[in-house]
């Protein structure tokens, strides 16, 4: 897929994006590489590969589900204008 700067430009009104005129060219070259790239990438037989979570075979180190710090939260409470049964309470903003 090759991209012009018309359809740079609309993509970047659509995404809230300014870019420069004088940029939409350089863009649309950049982005139809990686369109391209995609191309290719999806032109692969992946049919016989499992599908990994992470190209590394680690298993991920765990920390002891151990409590440790201490319930603070009445000294957090203790600056909050108003409080109740634990909760912070706050004024309504939608009626």
């Amino acid at each position: 897929m090759t991209l012009d700067s018309t359809d740079v430009a609309k993509i970047a009104h659509l995404a809230r994006l300014k870019v420069a005129d004088a940029d939409l060219d350089a863009y649309a070259r950049e982005l139809s590489k990686i369109l391209h790239l995609v191309e290719q990438m999806d032109a692969v037989d992946t049919s016989g590969v499992t599908p990994m979570a992470h190209p590394l075979h680690m298993t991920q180190r765990l920390r002891p589900d151990a409590v440790t710090e201490t319930d603070q939260r009445e000294a957090f409470q203790a600056a909050a204008p108003a409080t109740e049964d634990g909760l912070y309470l706050v004024p309504r903003v939608i009626d």
